[in-house]
């Protein structure tokens, strides 16, 4: 894991009006300590648009555009271009949505800005469904999870969507996972995404006490298990997709350790629960094997 030093500054208030153990109001305080006060926001309908508070009001000590739930991306385009119209090349455009907003109503936009490689940075926020309309299902919901609309006698069969591949893809310059829980890391990997040009795309993992059916004060610890129970590996992906690099130094814990803390997993049994963990290893050796990869080709940046 990285070190890194955490800035005293707060660009985030207390006056915000997120759900306790909110773990995208923990992601956007340590981004906007990373990112500092020269940073424009493009929120669109998600969690963050009213966590922010009501207008005129706001939480945060940056500016803020709030767009349409499929407009994150392509509105963070535009802002930026006309920033680089007024002569201010030194701001970063950030857009912020959650995964609702990325993996499926956003992907459009999403996929179109990575595509030209517009110069701005694309956060997800992932709680693993639409929390502010009432916990349904989105296609970044892991596969066993209860919500509104897959309750326990249909809960989701389906797999997570894998939002990492699909930007890799794209061949832009910086992709990242990130979590609450290892803060100095997360940090890190914002500051180096802001100097870099092009689309860069962060993926944060952010538990919902609500949504996840979890005690409030247990958020970070499940932000810690999914990391060292590989369930979220914490990668990056850099020269355009080609090279991966993924953090292995932890002490490795049992899926069960993170998925039995958490109601919505509460139907499941043992059985199901090693059959998930067996895909979820199956995932972290595709991984392995691309970090490899990469390692062995020549001419990349190492």
């Amino acid at each position: 894991m990285r070190p890194a030093k955490i800035p005293t500054e707060e660009l985030m208030t207390s006056g915000h009006l997120a759900c306790q153990g909110c773990g995208a109001t923990q992601a956007m305080r340590f981004a906007l300590k990373a990112m500092g006060p020269k940073t424009a926001l493009v929120i669109p309908a998600c969690c963050w648009s009213v966590i922010d508070g009501p207008f005129p009001h706001t939480s945060l000590k940056v500016p803020i555009c709030h767009t349409l739930f499929e407009a994150a991306a392509s509105t963070a385009s535009g802002l930026k271009a006309g920033l680089e119209m007024r002569g201010d090349t030194e701001t970063v455009v950030m857009a912020w949505a959650g995964d609702g907003g990325t993996f499926d109503i956003g992907i459009q936009a999403l996929s179109g800005a990575a595509e030209r490689n517009e110069d701005i940075m694309y956060c997800c926020y992932d709680n693993e469904a639409y929390m502010n309309t009432g916990i349904q299902r989105s296609s970044a919901t892991p596969v066993g999870a209860w919500t509104t609309t897959t309750p326990v006698a249909h809960y989701k069969k389906r797999p997570k969507k894998k939002i990492i591949d699909i930007m890799a893809a794209h061949s832009i310059p910086y992709i990242a996972t990130a979590s609450v829980a290892y803060p100095q890391d997360l940090i890190e990997k914002f500051r180096r995404a802001r100097e870099i040009k092009g689309t860069r795309f962060m993926h944060v993992l952010a538990p919902c006490p609500t949504g996840w059916k979890l005690a409030p004060e247990l958020s970070v610890a499940m932000a810690r298990l999914a990391v060292t129970s590989r369930v979220f590996p914490l990668i990056e992906v850099t020269d355009n997709g080609s090279t991966w690099k993924v953090w292995k130094d932890f002490e490795q814990t049992p899926v069960a350790d993170y998925m039995k803390p958490q109601g919505r997993f509460r139907h499941l049994t043992d059985k199901e629960i090693d059959s998930i963990e067996e895909e979820v290893d199956r995932n972290w050796q595709i991984m392995l094997s691309r970090e490899r990869l990469s390692a062995d080709l020549p001419g990349l940046e190492r």
